[in-house]
């Protein structure tokens, strides 16, 4: 990062803090506002045994250490919402014992007009839609990930409706592609509505339609892909019933004719000291019997994995990380909360792939690529102040030695981490109407 553009950076956060202090501080405003500026340390050291997790890919075993720090801006009136988030990301790792700079970037920079029938936000900006599975905020990444384009958001008491149009431009190689919040969204341009209901009770359910528009890597040919599909909820008394569900078909951005499908069937039940999730994913994958021009595989678009497949990130990239054979992952999850300050979770997975993987000599290999167990404490003593820890296995299959995660899968992988996110309010400002 050069001193030139870290310079920009300052300056550009210095006249925004600047520019909305002066607005808050006009007398003459009758109406309510809020401004506040947030600070965020959040260090975290990870270590990793027999298994390719970025920014490793060849020294095993693995320690490294990161540490975001954000600086979160924000000005709110009854009619406007101006945030900026701005955050650095240092590394730390095993040859290079010095700090050094992995990103420096704006999270996210947008503007909101606030109406009572609409809002209007533009900009940089986070997206969180439903659990996540397909478009997610990334919380326990470092870097988050964001989009950037036009949000319309439309509420009432029981329904919500949101359309985006997302586009990606050229960022250019002033940061580091693995800590940028947006570096990894593969679209050119995309179109989404998302749409929620709920009973207010025991029934919810949502829908969501997203076309986006890939670039062809090699001929530079447009392609436009289509997802469609939503999830329902039901509670009653203990119980939740949940089932997710998604059709894709289009072309994907190697050009294929592709037709593929999720599906995410989970129960939950909660007693007085524990909570229990039995489901599993279903992630559609091609059969060696598809033609080289059609493609069956289902990509999850820009959600997180580790939150359903796996602490460890074993299968994130799809197809790429099964083959290109689908995956199918039953799981089971429980949260038990030892007292108001401190939870324990475990996480069981199983994992199978769809279709079987060849061997080097063409012949099928089990389906059965192992089971992976996650384990992790969250303590928080006081409001400001969190610390994550948590201890993850995989125990492999033979079949996994053709896919490109485990080096040794006769050998036990696993994955730690310990984190602490410390966050408080520097400044916050409040006016109410006379």
């Amino acid at each position: 990062m050069t001193a030139k553009v870290l310079g920009k950076l300052s300056i550009t956060s210095v006249l925004l803090f600047v520019s909305l202090y002066q607005s808050l501080a006009q007398q003459n405003d009758s109406l309510s506002k809020h401004f506040f500026v947030n600070v965020e340390l959040r260090p975290r050291a990870e270590f990793t045994s027999n298994y390719i997790l970025p920014p490793n890919d060849s020294i095993d075993p693995y320690f490294y250490i990161t540490q975001r720090n954000r600086i979160s801006i924000q000005y709110e009136s009854e009619k406007w919402l101006i945030k900026s988030d701005l955050q650095e990301i240092h590394l730390w790792d095993q040859d290079n014992k010095a700090s050094k700079i992995g990103s420096i970037n704006f999270y996210q920079l947008f503007l909101e007009t606030k109406f009572k029938a609409v809002n209007i936000r533009l900009g940089r900006q986070s997206i969180l839609l439903d659990n996540g599975r397909l478009f997610s905020d990334a919380p326990w990444a470092q870097q988050g990930r964001a989009h950037e384009g036009i949000r319309i958001m439309k509420y009432s008491k029981h329904f919500s409706n949101d359309f985006f149009f997302l586009f990606t431009r050229n960022y250019g190689n002033e940061f580091d592609a693995a800590y940028s919040p947006v570096a990894s969204n593969r679209y050119k341009y995309l179109l989404m509505n998302y749409f929620s209901y709920t009973s207010g009770n025991n029934f919810s359910f949502n829908a969501m339609n997203i076309v986006d528009f890939l670039k062809d890597a090699k001929s530079g040919e447009m392609h436009t892909r289509a997802t469609s599909g939503g999830r329902i909820e039901f509670k009653k008394n203990r119980w939740y019933y949940t089932l997710n569900s998604y059709l894709q078909f289009g072309n994907n951005p190697k050009g294929q004719k592709l037709f593929a499908y999720y599906f995410q069937p989970e129960i939950k039940l909660s007693l007085q000291k524990s909570s229990w999730r039995l489901g599993a994913e279903i992630i559609s994958g091609s059969s060696s019997q598809l033609s080289q021009t059609s493609s069956g595989d289902f990509d999850v678009l820009y959600g997180v994995t580790w939150k359903f497949n796996g602490n460890m990130n074993v299968f994130t990239r799809f197809p790429a990380d099964v083959g290109g054979k689908g995956l199918i992952n039953p799981y089971l999850f429980a949260a038990i909360p030892l007292n108001t300050k401190l939870s324990l979770r475990s996480d069981f997975h199983l994992f199978y792939t769809q279709y079987h993987l060849l061997n080097n000599s063409g012949q099928e290999v089990k389906k059965f690529l192992g089971f992976e167990n996650d384990l992790s404490l969250k303590y928080v003593p006081v409001k400001e102040l969190e610390i994550n820890c948590a201890f993850s296995f995989y125990q492999s299959s033979s079949t996994m030695q053709y896919l490109p995660k485990i080096q040794d899968e006769n050998k036990f992988a696993f994955w730690s981490y310990l984190m602490v996110s410390y966050s408080f309010n520097a400044v916050n400002l409040k006016r109410y109407k006379n």
